[in-house]
């Protein structure tokens, strides 16, 4: 099976913020205990008796809230910096591609961003679960794994709205369940989630791409067409 965790990045809700961030991270189901390693030993940086008691989280992270402020900056960017490049990058294609939609909130008129973004990222894993079925035999199906969120309720509606009823471009068909809704403390794959989308986040609303260059080249793609990341204007 493969997994798609998602989280998100900017506030709906806060004029002052332009864009609204709904990004995910495919994940082979045999291959998440790897991809997690990383982070653990990354989070052990912070907190080596317990890292568990770390949660990876970009804003926070770099902002140095909820208790980061007594680690120094440039540990917090370094540690950003090795979450995506061990955990997307050197995994990238063997199991492991990223999904994104991001939107400015401005181009929505009457449109909930939230639904708007969500519809892109399942419509868009969908495709390439389908893709996998038709061009590699690939028979797994998907699952999303989101973090608890007060949109949870929305979320399982359009789920099941887009399975029955249809979305703009059809129907999904290679879901194996609704979305599976998680604590982020709990995960550190949403976790991760959560940092790929903090990463599109700050380079659409700050210009800045410290980041998100580490892992503009991870996002699904096939014969040099670009499906995974969605950009709305």
């Amino acid at each position: 099976m493969h997994l798609l965790y998602i989280d998100e990045s900017g506030s709906v809700a806060d004029p002052k913020q332009n864009y609204f961030v709904l990004a995910g991270i495919s994940v082979f189901e045999r291959k998440t205990h790897w991809v997690e390693q990383p982070l653990n030993s990354i989070a052990a940086r912070f907190n080596a008796l317990n890292p568990w008691e770390v949660e990876l989280h970009g804003s926070p992270m770099r902002s140095g809230r909820d208790g980061w402020k007594s680690h120094k900056l440039v540990d917090r960017i370094q540690a950003m910096e090795d979450i995506l490049q061990q955990a997307v990058v050197d995994h990238f294609n063997k199991g492991v591609r990223l999904f994104g939609a991001v939107v400015k909130k401005s181009s929505l008129a009457g449109i909930d961003p939230v639904e708007h973004a969500f519809e892109q990222i399942t419509s868009r894993f969908d495709f390439f679960l389908k893709r996998m079925y038709i061009k590699h035999h690939d028979r797994q199906r998907g699952l999303m794994l989101l973090d608890k969120s007060s949109t949870e309720q929305r979320i399982q509606n359009l789920a099941r709205e887009f399975k029955y009823i249809g979305h703009s471009w059809g129907m999904t068909k290679n879901y194996a369940e609704v979305p599976v809704f998680l604590d982020s403390k709990a995960s550190r794959l949403i976790q991760l989630a959560d940092m790929v989308a903090y990463a599109l986040f700050r380079f659409y609303e700050h210009n800045d791409n410290r980041f998100y260059d580490i892992i503009k080249h991870c996002f699904d793609s096939e014969g040099g067409v670009d499906h995974g990341l969605y950009v709305r204007e």
